[in-house]
């Protein structure tokens, strides 16, 4: 097991079952967790469990074969990336190199005047795509082999934020939310230009390094540039690393990471998902409507979870290698509810 910069801690002494890790390697043998890589667990700030399993895996689309995953394997993030890209615009807000969320979007893209001359594009701002809630017309629910679907058509275009800002207006912004990996793009957009370097070594300056994290992968987009809603690849050690600090209102080490009101406007409710899951900016929030404590969530294609549960003091991340299955959450909601929090003592 790598160095965590966490304390170890047992699982009975942080609240949990003994034999947590025992259920979910029995689980995984009786072939109830299908595609499940890695399991890291935290609590109260120490590490409580590491588990890793072979599996059939991907770099960004690409076949790598079974991988033996360990704690050294980097695994894709998939659309997690966007609640990193999320925590990266704050940072780079209060250093005065982007514009504030309620910042006309089109006024920082001035090659885009034409877009910028419409009264209705006019209304949209940076906390929209911050929201996921610009109003415009965008399609991820088709397989990401499809052309049509706009992120591939996205990433195709010989200008991706004209592509993007110039789709057709079907809601007023602000009304309701839409999947949309182009707003994150237009995010990273923003840091890199804002910053004057590439959103990886953005990542790394800002954000990875001051949190020990040091083996890192963005993949880059058709165009060169890291692929900001979907191309970053860690070990699970870091992204729980990440949701620790997330955790710990942005501090580690005795520094403030990542500004503390930007976190506390991130992880609040800007618009709804469904009856159970709000939206912040760039983050989903369970609202705990159903029962349960809320919980502050990233979440990736193929089963990528990153959990923070503040009332519990939970870290959990949870890579799987089930891309594009219409089944794709069930292994990490069963690990989340049916193990994880099933496991706390009553």
């Amino acid at each position: 097991m790598l160095t965590t910069g966490w304390a170890d801690a047992t699982p009975e002494s942080v609240g949990f079952a003994p034999d947590l890790a025992e259920r979910l390697d029995a689980a995984m043998a009786a072939g109830r967790l299908p595609g499940l890589h890695a399991v890291v667990l935290a609590r109260h700030g120490a590490m409580v469990m590491q588990l890793y399993y072979a599996g059939e895996d991907e770099r960004w689309g690409h076949p790598l074969g079974c991988v033996a995953h360990n704690a050294a394997t980097r695994h894709d993030l998939r659309s997690v990336s966007k609640s990193i890209v999320g925590l990266l615009y704050g940072i780079a807000l209060a250093a005065g190199k982007v514009p504030l969320p309620a910042s006309p979007l089109l006024d920082n893209f001035p090659g885009l005047a034409d877009l910028a001359a419409d009264p209705a594009r006019r209304r949209l701002t940076v906390g929209h795509a911050l929201s996921m809630t610009l109003g415009l017309e965008w399609n991820e629910n088709l397989p990401y082999t499809d052309p049509n679907n706009s992120e591939i058509a996205m990433e195709m275009a010989a200008d991706r934020c004209r592509y993007i800002l110039s789709r057709p207006i079907v809601t007023p912004p602000g009304e309701r939310w839409t999947y949309s990996g182009g707003n994150t793009a237009l995010l990273g957009h923003l840091i890199s230009r804002g910053t004057g370097m590439p959103l990886h070594d953005f990542a790394r300056t800002a954000l990875f390094a001051p949190l020990g994290i040091t083996d890192t992968e963005w993949v880059a987009s058709t165009n060169g540039e890291a692929a900001a809603a979907s191309g970053l690849r860690l070990r699970p050690v870091d992204l729980a690393r990440i949701g620790q600090c997330v955790l710990d209102g942005g501090r580690a080490e005795g520094q403030q990471i990542i500004p503390a009101d930007w976190l506390g406007e991130a992880l609040s409710r800007k618009t709804s998902i469904d009856a159970e899951i709000d939206y912040g900016w760039q983050w989903y929030l369970y609202n705990a409507s159903s029962g349960g404590a809320p919980w502050h969530g990233a979440f990736g294609n193929g089963g990528q979870r990153l959990i923070v549960v503040p009332r519990l003091g939970i870290v959990l991340a949870i890579l799987c290698g089930n891309y594009n299955r219409p089944d794709q959450g069930l292994v990490p909601r069963t690990v989340l509810r049916e193990f994880v929090l099933a496991a706390l003592a009553k």
